[in-house]
């Protein structure tokens, strides 16, 4: 599979508010309510809100590549000059993510999906 940009992630600390707004912005409610993520569908991509994401250290949103070889692709961008933020963490399901910063303290987020999806 080719690397697609499917997930944005963005760091909030007013869920209802920023509920309300990417509401009113993408036209429909979230697919996921939950107090720890809301997510929205759109068009195949995911755009999540992370209420606890400034205390894991996002300072802004971070864009999720899905790639088919997690560890294949992390050892290319550190050969690049990237630098590991989080070793690759299974989520759920077999989903595995990970986050690299660029050398301009740029956040990279990384998605292995499970095989069977």
């Amino acid at each position: 599979m080719p690397v697609q940009c499917k997930t944005v992630l963005y760091p909030v600390r007013d869920l209802d508010g920023a509920k309300a707004l990417f509401s009113a912005l993408l036209g429909a409610g979230p697919h996921v309510d939950a107090p720890y993520y809301v997510g929205y569908s759109v068009d195949g991509s995911e755009i999540g809100l992370v209420p606890s994401g400034h205390d894991q250290g996002m300072t802004g949103p971070v864009a999720y590549f899905d790639v088919d070889d997690i560890a294949a692709t992390i050892s290319a961008l550190q050969a690049a000059g990237a630098r590991v933020i989080q070793e690759p963490t299974d989520v759920g399901g077999g989903m595995l993510v990970a986050k690299l910063s660029d050398a301009d303290a740029n956040d990279i987020g990384l998605r292995q999906p499970p095989a069977d999806a």
